[in-house]
């Protein structure tokens, strides 16, 4: 067994010092601008600031707060909301115009960069394009509806306590799915064709294929899209709610991000504002953990 000192030694004199100072500036830019940030914002969730005066330490009562708080826990049911809306219809829609895109013989090139458009998009120029769209008095969607003789299913579509929260789903699904069927499309080029002809040769239908070979196979894409739908719906919707309905009307779309910042820079009630921000993160971390297992578990049978 050899000693500390020779093992100093050979990792001086071998390639152990020089990947070290290779990767250092990347670990201490790693260190400043994540891991103290993210440190220093819990040690923030167990206190009690509002910005300007000494924080004072009260513990997990920020974290306490969190279950007894209505509000909260109605921005947490939009988001599940959010989530469950967004991960069927990212991945239905997605993989159905991905499926089309790869079968597509005219105008391929330009349909696969016409679904990717809005995904180029920012937030700010999605939000405000269909808050024009959703203008119950000249927006283009309540115009259309007229005009193909379907009045009767005019709406206030963001100012509808009812359905404001579906309206905003509507548009990231917009702005996103060309995003998912990109990565679908991927997935779908690599499949092994062969498959597809031995099981054309035996007899199965259109149905039968994608159920039994394409599906099976593009589970592991599935998955992926999957987990980066769930944290989009999680962790990146403040900007289209904020500038569709600001969480609105009656908190009807209010996420827990939009809450959140309210919580923050309204109340001035940082420290609960950031245990807001670390619930969110377990729940998402935990989310994802659960669904990296199960994809592991996972055998596909084709």
């Amino acid at each position: 067994m050899s000693s500390s000192p020779g093992r100093m030694k050979r990792f001086v004199n071998g390639d152990g010092l020089p990947a070290l100072l290779m990767v250092l500036p990347a670990l201490c830019l790693f260190a400043v601008f994540f891991i103290w940030p993210f440190a220093r914002g819990f040690w923030l969730s167990l206190n009690k600031w509002d910005g300007f005066s000494q924080p004072v330490f009260v513990g997990l009562a920020n974290y306490a707060r969190l279950t007894s708080d209505p509000l909260f826990l109605k921005a947490l049911g939009n988001n599940l909301i959010f989530v469950a809306a967004i991960l069927v219809l990212k991945n239905a829609l997605g993989l159905g115009l991905a499926m089309l895109l790869d079968r597509a013989v005219i105008g391929r090139a330009f349909f696969r960069g016409a679904v990717f458009v809005p995904v180029t998009m920012s937030f700010v120029a999605a939000g405000l394009l269909w808050s024009w769209i959703y203008n119950p008095v000249f927006g283009l969607l309540n115009a259309f509806l007229d005009s193909a003789g379907l009045s009767f299913l005019k709406q206030r579509w963001l100012g509808d306590a009812s359905i404001a929260l579906y309206a905003v789903i509507a548009v990231d699904v917009w702005k996103w799915l060309g995003f998912h069927a990109v990565i679908y499309l991927a997935g779908l080029q690599a499949l092994p064709s062969e498959l597809y002809d031995a099981a054309e040769m035996d007899g199965a239908g259109p149905f039968r294929r994608f159920l039994h070979i394409t599906l099976p196979l593009m589970l592991p894409v599935i998955f992926i899209n999957t987990i980066l739908g769930l944290s989009g719906a999680f962790v990146r919707n403040f900007d289209i709610v904020y500038v569709l309905t600001q969480g609105g009307p009656n908190h009807a779309t209010e996420v827990v991000m939009t809450l959140m910042m309210k919580r923050a820079f309204q109340d001035g009630a940082m420290g609960y504002a950031s245990a807001m921000g670390y619930a969110l993160f377990l729940i998402v971390g935990l989310l994802s953990v659960g669904l990296l297992a199960l994809m592991r578990r996972t055998r596909l049978d084709v």
